[in-house]
């Protein structure tokens, strides 16, 4: 792999990843200046450029060296992976983070009035698919013959058209499947948007933007759902008090100047905090009780 100075990561020009992976990068720091075609962004903040692609383009241009990072449907990852490893090639790339953003499942889906029974009811059929690797691993794995009918598009309307018996296709909602009059009978992979890098190491100043770059999301992730929060207590009712703050980091406790056995905590807690865990810590003894969001950690 080339010498480089500078980390490229490439993220889906337009469609369901493309602002939510955008926000995420401007929560680690990161500013871009795009370019006038509007398929390149140089980093403005840290060494660190974007290119807007595809996301079904993103593991190829890992594996070919062409960027160092993507952020993609895991559905696209994980279908890519499986291909080239039926085909006995390395992927070239392998899956660094989950980002929490982008949920959906890829899941088989019969005509309303037709019965499931389970994967054996599958055999003999034809199945309109855009992920024809990861359906042939699930028949596979459920010893099944059926034949995929590999489309691009409107994978929902081949039933009605007759290309096909039924689907295996993206569910977000289900809306589009019961406009369809199809109804989901089996999940065969729960998808997110993740982040995916090249498996060789680059041995220069790349590695130390990667790895700066995973603690930013790291602590971006860890944050989503974390707060501070601040209450008062007493010395004897702290450790009733503590056992209540929900994935809590080790507190503060400060000494409450003239108030005897008063004491104050500090604790950055990683789970949501709902009005019944304060009545919840009222009860054994908190008072002055503050829930405050965390913008920026880094352990």
């Amino acid at each position: 792999m080339s010498r480089r100075d500078r980390l490229r990561i490439a993220i889906q020009k337009s469609g369901r990843l493309s602002e939510a992976s955008l926000e995420l990068l401007a929560k680690c720091g990161l500013l871009f200046r795009q370019s006038r075609d509007k398929l390149f962004c140089y980093g403005e903040s840290l060494p660190i450029d974007l290119l807007l692609v595809r996301d079904d383009d993103i593991p190829a241009m890992i594996a070919q060296g062409v960027c160092e990072l993507g952020f993609v449907g895991q559905n696209v990852s994980r279908e890519q992976a499986v291909n080239a490893t039926q085909q006995g090639r390395d992927p070239g790339f392998v899956e660094l983070r989950e980002l929490g953003f982008g949920q959906c499942r890829l899941s088989l889906a019969l005509p309303q009035d037709e019965v499931w029974e389970g994967p054996q009811v599958l055999a003999g059929k034809r199945i309109a698919t855009s992920y024809p690797a990861l359906l042939e691993q699930y028949l596979r794995e459920h010893q099944v013959r059926a034949t995929p009918v590999v489309l691009s598009g409107s994978v929902e309307i081949a039933p009605k058209l007759g290309t096909a018996d039924l689907i295996c296709d993206l569910v977000s909602s289900g809306a589009t499947l019961a406009a369809n009059q199809l109804r989901e009978v089996a999940t065969i992979l729960q998808s997110q948007a993740v982040l995916i890098g090249a498996t060789l190491e680059f041995v220069d100043e790349r590695d130390a933007l990667k790895d700066l770059l995973l603690r930013r999301i790291d602590g971006v992730i860890r944050l989503r759902a974390s707060k501070l929060v601040m209450l008062h207590t007493t010395r004897n009712l702290l450790p009733q008090v503590l056992k209540l703050l929900p994935g809590a980091d080790l507190p503060s406790v400060y000494q409450l100047d003239g108030a005897g056995a008063g004491v104050a905590v500090q604790a950055v807690c990683h789970e949501a905090i709902t009005w019944q865990h304060l009545e919840e810590l009222k009860r054994a003894g908190a008072h002055n009780l503050l829930v405050l969001p965390v913008e920026k950690m880094l352990s």
